[in-house]
């Protein structure tokens, strides 16, 4: 999702390869042996030369880099840098403990939610004078942070949306509604070899 946000908001377009990670492609894995999403690899057009990125976050500012028409990167770009650092790193940990209960039975998914809500408050707190994490309009920090919210969100929903958190709970409904999260969601077939090209995003952002 974050890598794909960053090509909408960009304005770049990609040949898209959807892939179950559950029977993945002999070709992702040859241009990726690790074997994680996403994968960009990018093509010079006479092929004669190949890179590959292969971190959401890396797709994410190679994109921006490349074309900002929006302003993404007009920000305190030290203080975006630090946030995502700890959404990945702090936040994931307990996004993935709390998402997976079961597999952590060490504590109980109420202790892994609280542990991840002490990122949650942060977020809430820069929400209180901000229409956005960074400022009144979106910033690589927005992009780079909301999926990982929506994934702790959508863990229960109820019980997010009863959390003391209306700001960022506000923050999170209007992302849903964002046109660029509607194309960003929209379902492909898995890629076959022969199968039709796929071009992402298909439309412009509106």
């Amino acid at each position: 999702m974050r890598a794909r946000l960053a090509f909408v908001f960009a304005g770049l377009r990609v040949e898209l390869r959807e892939v179950v990670l559950k029977n993945k492609p002999a070709q992702m894995l040859a241009i990726s042996p690790k074997g994680t999403v996403p994968v960009l690899e990018l093509v010079e057009r006479d092929d004669t030369h190949r890179a590959v990125i292969e971190e959401s976050r890396e797709i994410l500012e190679w994109a921006l880099q490349q074309r900002d028409p929006h302003g993404l990167l007009s920000t305190d770009l030290a203080v975006a840098d630090a946030l995502i650092d700890r959404n990945d790193n702090e936040f994931k940990h307990w996004l993935d403990r709390y998402k997976y209960a079961d597999r952590h039975p060490e504590f109980p998914p109420l202790a892994y939610r609280q542990k991840g809500e002490v990122f949650l408050l942060e977020l809430e707190r820069l929400l209180a004078s901000n229409r956005y994490l960074l400022g009144d309009s979106i910033s690589i920090a927005d992009i780079g942070i909301m999926p990982f919210v929506r994934q702790f969100a959508h863990v229960d929903r109820e019980v997010f949306y009863r959390l003391p958190y209306p700001n960022l709970q506000q923050w999170l409904r209007e992302w849903l509604e964002h046109p660029a999260f509607q194309q960003v969601m929209l379902k492909f077939p898995p890629w076959q070899e022969g199968a039709e090209r796929v071009v992402f995003p298909p439309g412009d952002l509106s």
